[in-house]
């Protein structure tokens, strides 16, 4: 199979037969075999009715109906395990991503050999108080990966099908694929400027708190990137640092009351000192840390997946 076309959808009863009407005209006029999964995310309308007529109409036109709405990354997550085809391409359900795109991000993965093909929309339809959060994020994530990309939330991509069978995509890293790719290996990312369509039904789902949800994300991943698999090395060193700053601050608060002593002075007591209490505060810290990577390393040792690499291919292995 050529194309396998992974939809997550949530309330979108009204644009899914344009939608997978689009698709189709340009999948026969390219002669392409294909599949459509429309991953339905526990709408509250009649979507799901509608994916059912859909597909009773055209055997291409698959459906997988969550109980209830668990996020576009569940559902990308399910329609990446139960996707067939040689490449991967992936949209959102509300017409602002154009089928048309297709043949041209088939042919970046197919003949132009990239592994992920991330759609940017240059033009954008959105209003400013979703355009402006849209462009901080795109701004920290490039930063934090070094991943060049323009857009890394365009729900239009394109993956080759390996890649996305050795990732998982949970909670909301959907935002965040082109990063676990390149952790996973694969380095050839690719970004094409796509066309950027006004909503024509129903209203956004965006809200502020998945900027701040992606924000956290985007933390979380960086930190597994780096220390997931050795946690020692970040909460040791920073733990053995915290306390031998602070023991050095004991010793030169015990240097200089014996000074002070020797020297015939009279001089307060330790414990007056707020220097004390930072010390005191900085050991426990740091003994607290250096604790806390110890058991991180214990838990990391003992997982079950701590020796599973991705092997892209063997040679005369017996």
């Amino acid at each position: 199979m050529d194309i396998s076309v992974v939809v997550p959808l949530f309330n979108e009863e009204e644009s899914l037969p344009e939608l997978t009407a689009w698709i189709k005209r340009v999948m026969d006029a390219n002669q392409y075999t294909y599949e459509v999964l429309l991953i339905d995310d526990g709408s509250n309308d009649t979507s799901w009715q509608v994916v059912e007529t859909i597909s009773n109409q055209n055997p291409a036109v698959k459906g997988i109906k969550f109980r209830r709405n668990y996020g576009k990354s569940a559902a990308l997550n399910v329609g990446f395990s139960h996707a067939k085809g040689d490449v991967i391409i992936t949209m959102d359900a509300d017409l602002q991503d154009s089928p048309d795109e297709i043949p041209d991000l088939y042919n970046l993965i197919m003949k132009e050999g990239y592994d992920l093909i991330s759609g940017w929309k240059q033009k954008r339809y959105d209003p400013i108080s979703k355009t402006l959060p849209t462009k901080l994020f795109n701004w920290a994530t490039r930063k934090m990966s070094g991943i060049h990309l323009n857009d890394f939330n365009c729900g239009l991509k394109a993956y080759r099908n390996n890649v996305v069978k050795c990732i998982e995509v949970y909670g909301e890293m959907h935002r965040y694929i082109p990063v676990l790719a390149k952790q996973a290996g694969f380095v050839k990312i690719g970004e094409k400027v796509v066309e950027h369509q006004a909503r024509k039904y129903g209203k956004s789902k965006f809200g502020m708190n998945r900027f701040i949800n992606g924000f956290l994300d985007l933390l979380t991943i960086t930190f597994l990137s780096s220390y997931g698999k050795k946690p020692m090395h970040f909460f040791g060193l920073l733990g053995s640092v915290m306390f031998f700053i602070g023991f050095l601050m004991v010793l030169f608060i015990g240097g200089e009351k014996l000074y002070y002593l020797q020297a015939g002075i009279r001089y307060r007591l330790v414990t007056d000192s707020p220097m004390f209490y930072v010390a005191l505060t900085s050991m426990i810290l740091g003994t607290q840390l250096f604790t806390a990577g110890f058991l991180g390393e214990l838990v990391s040792r003992n997982a079950s997946e701590r020796n599973n690499y991705q092997i892209e291919t063997y040679k005369n292995v017996e």
